[in-house]
């Protein structure tokens, strides 16, 4: 599955649009994750929990929106675009949202 950013790819033609696809998560931040970033908030740095969270949720945000694309009957997809939000009463909820237009292309 080719997956790009750009709305063509190079050296390849699209033969045929299959549609819009998501791949959406939503991820839960802990206690101990927050607490360990706001003592790096306090001291300064990196906060490398939240980094890896963040990390993840994307990753299998555009993993899920890459296997609707290929239920599709796609092999690849383009024009990705991966947002963020944060959900919850306090903020403790991570949603990632990668989309983009599945494709078939051919060399």
């Amino acid at each position: 599955m080719i997956i790009s950013t750009t709305p063509t790819l190079e050296g390849k033609r699209i033969t045929a649009y299959k549609g819009v696809v998501f791949g959406e998560v939503i991820a839960g931040v802990n206690f101990i994750k927050d607490f360990a970033a706001g003592l790096t908030n306090f001291f300064g740095g990196r906060s490398g929990s939240y980094e890896n969270e963040l990390i993840e949720a994307r990753d299998s945000a555009i993993s899920e929106m890459a296997r609707r694309a290929a239920a599709s009957g796609a092999n690849a997809v383009v024009g990705v675009d991966v947002d963020y939000e944060v959900l919850g009463q306090t903020n403790n909820m991570l949603m990632v949202t990668a989309s983009g237009t599945a494709v078939v292309v051919e060399d």
